[in-house]
């Protein structure tokens, strides 16, 4: 079963599971827009196959949002997977901090969301790539948990005002994830702990009953399926992809 003649647009496109959707939905035949701040990793990625391409925005700029969609034109597929981590103990957390965190996570996807969903006629697909930490929590990192916690209610609520239309909004909630982003968590706890590499992936891992990063390819996956036939009532959830964690 192919996307072919299907336009999947998504943000933060350059890295990570972003790249990663983007060279798979491209695989299955559709049309391709990566967006993100820095053109270059997303000039790569759509260097490598010609059905991507790529443009510069910046999603926490409601102005910039509503210019992407203008210049990608009439999206099917809107994923909203730009967003950003970090870590500190909460008597730490500055202002500036936290207010990145619901910046990027949150309003970036309100954003990306709202534009999206305006420019949907018909058939329509909004993914959002949240996380475990939407689901729980974990120390250290409450003003990124509380992000994804605001995305995930965001995918509730919004699901039941388009559940007339042929339209469904999830979010997917990877684990830890093989990804760049982890690999600069990793070095954070090296840094911090003096630990060994392994120790620290260890300690990633562990509330993940298959002790393992979770790989890139099973959130594209997943994302795949919510947009082929016969997903058509999956609508509003908050899937987990974690090895069985939550």
């Amino acid at each position: 079963m192919t996307l072919s003649g299907k336009r999947v647009l998504i943000t933060g496109g350059g890295t990570g599971v972003g790249a990663d959707l983007a060279r798979s939905f491209a695989r299955s035949g559709a049309e391709v827009v990566v967006v993100g701040r820095r053109l270059a990793p997303l000039e790569s990625v759509a260097s490598a196959i010609p059905e991507i391409s790529a443009l510069q925005a910046d999603v926490t700029d409601e102005a910039a949002v509503q210019d992407m969609f203008e210049r990608a034109g009439p999206c099917d597929i809107v994923i909203a997977n730009a967003g950003v981590a970090d870590s500190a103990p909460f008597e730490r957390v500055t202002l500036d901090h936290w207010n990145t965190m619901l910046s990027v996570n949150m309003t970036g996807t309100f954003l990306t969301f709202r534009e999206g969903l305006r420019q949907m006629t018909g058939w329509g697909r909004l993914i959002a790539i949240a996380s475990t930490a939407g689901l729980k929590g974990y120390r250290y990192v409450a003003p990124y948990a509380a992000s994804k916690h605001g995305i995930i209610g965001l995918v509730r609520s919004l699901a039941l005002e388009v559940a007339s239309r042929p339209i469904t909004i999830n979010a997917l909630c990877p684990g830890f994830l093989d990804t760049e982003m982890t690999e600069r968590s990793i070095a954070n706890i090296v840094e911090k702990t003096g630990k060994p590499r392994e120790a620290a992936v260890a300690a990633l891992t562990a509330s993940n009953p298959q002790k393992r990063l979770v790989q890139p390819c099973e959130v594209s996956a997943m994302a795949h399926m919510l947009c082929m036939p016969g997903a058509e009532s999956i609508n509003g959830q908050a899937v987990a992809i974690a090895g069985g964690e939550i």
